[in-house]
Parts: C-alpha cells; sequence; structure tokens
C-alpha cells in the first residue's frame, strides 16, 4: 500500500470525528463567539461588533458574584468529592476481593443509571424542613425543631458530592488496580512503612486518575443548571443560572453567549492547568 493511500485511508478513519466535532462544537463555538460580541438594544439586536457585553461583566457587580459563586462551589466540590472518593477507592481496589470487585463497582455506578433530575429532587426530599434527615435528627432526639438543608448552598453541594463520588472513584480506581503489587514489596525493602509507601509511591502514581477526575468534576459542576437550580433555589446565583435569566426573562441572547464564553474561558484555563501539571507529573 502507497503513503498515499494510507494518508487517504487515515483521512477517511479521522474524517467522520472531524465533522461531528466541526459541526456540533467548533460551529456552534463559533456562532456563540459572534453574538457575545453583537448587542440587544432594546428589542433590536445590534450586529455592530463591540465588547460592552465583557465590559457589562466586569463592570456589573451581580456578574462577577455568580462567576465567584460557580468557583467556590466547584472547587468545594471537587475537594471534598476526592477526598470521599480516594478511599473508596482503595476499599474497592485493595480490600474487595477480585471476584466481588465487579459487582461492586456495578452497586458504585448505580446512580448513574437514575436520571438526573430525579436524583436532585430525591435529595430535595432528604434535605427538605419534614424531610428524612430532619425526621431523623428530630427523633433521634439531635435537634428540637425541623431542620432543612433545602435551598442552600449546602443542599447545592450535597447533590454534586453525591454524583461526583461516584466518578471520581472509577478514575481513581482504574489506577489502583493497575498499579503492580512489586512497587509495594520494593518500597518495604527500603524500609517505607505503609504510610511512606502510601505518600511516596502509591499517591504519585494514581495521581493521574485523581486529576482526571477532578477535572471532569470541575467542567461537569461549574456548568450544571439543574442540581443549583433544584437544590441551591433563588438564594444565591451560579453563573449557569445567571446565563438562563438572560435568555429566558431578557432574551438576551448576546449577552449569555458573552457569559457562556467567559465560562469557556475559566474552563479552558483549568484544562491548561491541570494538563501542564500531569506533564510535569509524568517527567
Amino acid at each position: 500500500m502507497s503513503a498515499l493511500s494510507s494518508r487517504l485511508r487515515g483521512a477517511g478513519f479521522v474524517a467522520p470525528a472531524l465533522a461531528w466535532t466541526v459541526a456540533f462544537f467548533l460551529l456552534p463555538l463559533a456562532v456563540m463567539a459572534l453574538y457575545s460580541v453583537w448587542q440587544r438594544v432594546g428589542m433590536r439586536l445590534v450586529t455592530e461588533p463591540s465588547l460592552a457585553n465583557y465590559r457589562a461583566f466586569v463592570e456589573k457587580s451581580y456578574f462577577l458574584e455568580s462567576l465567584l459563586n460557580s468557583l467556590e462551589v466547584t472547587l468545594l466540590v471537587t475537594a471534598l468529592s476526592v477526598l470521599l472518593a480516594y478511599p473508596l477507592a482503595w476499599i474497592l481496589a485493595e480490600r474487595v476481593p477480585p471476584r466481588w470487585q465487579r459487582l461492586a463497582l456495578v452497586l458504585a455506578v448505580l446512580p448513574f443509571w437514575t436520571s438526573y433530575v430525579v436524583r436532585s429532587y430525591s435529595w430535595l426530599l432528604v434535605l427538605a424542613e419534614g424531610g428524612i434527615l430532619s425526621s431523623a435528627l428530630t427523633g433521634l432526639g439531635l435537634a428540637a425543631e425541623p431542620v432543612s438543608l433545602a435551598n442552600s448552598r449546602a443542599a447545592t453541594v450535597i447533590g454534586f458530592v453525591h454524583f461526583f463520588v461516584m466518578l471520581l472513584t472509577l478514575t481513581i480506581y482504574a489506577n489502583l488496580v493497575q498499579l503492580p503489587p512489586s512497587y509495594r514489596k520494593a518500597a518495604q525493602d527500603l524500609g517505607a512503612g505503609p504510610l511512606r509507601t502510601f505518600w511516596h509511591v502509591i499517591l504519585p502514581l494514581t495521581l493521574p486518575g485523581i486529576m482526571i477526575g477532578a477535572f471532569l468534576t470541575f467542567v461537569l459542576c461549574i456548568g450544571d443548571y439543574i442540581t443549583p437550580q433544584i437544590l441551591g433555589g433563588n438564594n444565591e446565583l451560579l453563573l449557569p443560572q445567571t446565563i438562563m435569566l438572560q435568555i429566558q426573562r431578557r432574551a438576551d441572547f448576546p449577552m449569555a453567549s458573552a457569559l457562556a464564553m467567559v465560562l469557556m474561558a475559566v474552563v479552558t484555563l483549568v484544562y491548561l492547568a491541570c494538563a501542564r501539571w500531569l506533564k510535569l507529573e509524568r517527567v
């Protein structure tokens, strides 16, 4: 087979994926970027390029506050999910017998089989006043009055963590099961105890799984609209909710596009930071 034929064949394999990416990612992104430099003045769409929407994002405090709220919630969810997922992944990889690990993984991913909206409303029933949590606390005498965590940042964080812990568990577990047992034996032969073996051998080798899971958690969490809307209510707005308000209440698609581009820029910066960090870890 000639070099030209090999290249054409390779291009044929790549073309469907490339066309899909262009049609459903690059083209919509370009349209959104174009809309972000237009303006809505009254009921009229002004197509003259301008940075007015981006200036409004910087000048109007509630836009910046929604971005800050999103970053705070997302970083908290990511940190809590990592701290909870690593021990769970460790138990699945090290303590559960190999013949039961597949069943344990199926049980771990069961939350993914439930509708995202159903999970959010289920947590609302648990955390609301008079819900399962409130009834349990009052029944045990730990609370004198009904307790409600619904419509708060705490409820949003709990709903997010419940979902993303499982995602991080899978990525960390995939790294843990690939570690050769000889690494631990070598560390023990060199006099390292369990804690030093974990800190200097196990943890560095599983960092790629942690970072991949953490990045996916960050991306999915910061762009999520459903969970903050259902569990957080309207007590504090995150950036996705602010974007939807621009569309639903004001029909200001240019401003919504500008906010979405800001969100895209944040995700891109986080990706570049994670990619660079992982590259340094592999050296």
